[in-house]
């Protein structure tokens, strides 16, 4: 029988910048896959075909205005905010956390600096679109996601590598 970890703690960075103590809350990228039906003749239904990754974003809650995010508005590369989460992740059946480590780099799409009213927090909301993704845990490679280079890695083993070689990339 095993227990469900939980987040115990994490850590917010951004090109460097260490903002502990700033971020109330991270919504880490949602990873989707874009699937169409398919049924042709013969076939007794649909199947879902995959047509590859859908976007990517995070969202982070800041504790107030973050002058060092907002100069990073209007990067002119896709990859012109590099960002990364560490959390670590633990069960109550075992003494040791998980080291869960997600890298991105992306640029900022939406900036909500909510209401603002004196005495009371002012949460201050940051998306980032994302261009790259890399989830590793306890220092394993578990995915990575680099949408402009076409790669795909589950588990180190590259899913598009193939596709690359097919079309001479």
């Amino acid at each position: 029988m095993g227990l469900p970890t939980t987040l115990k703690n994490f850590a917010v960075f951004n090109d460097g910048n260490n903002y502990q103590g700033q971020v109330s809350e991270v919504t880490l990228p949602k990873l989707t896959r874009k699937l169409e039906d398919w049924r042709g003749g013969g076939m007794n239904g649909p199947i879902k075909l995959d047509y590859g990754q859908e976007g990517m974003s995070i969202e982070c809650t800041y504790g107030g205005i973050m002058r060092t995010v907002l100069e990073q508005w209007g990067s002119l590369t896709h990859d012109g905010v590099q960002m990364r989460f560490a959390g670590a992740y633990q069960a109550e059946d075992n003494a040791t956390p998980d080291a869960v480590e997600v890298v991105m780099r992306g640029r900022h799409g939406e900036f909500d600096f909510g209401n603002a009213k004196p005495g009371d927090a002012s949460p201050f909301k940051v998306k980032t679109e994302l261009s790259y993704y890399k989830l590793t845990i306890n220092g394993q490679d578990i995915i990575e996601i680099d949408l402009v280079n076409m790669i795909e890695k589950i588990n180190g083993v590259d899913n598009l590598a193939k596709v690359r070689t097919a079309i001479g990339l």
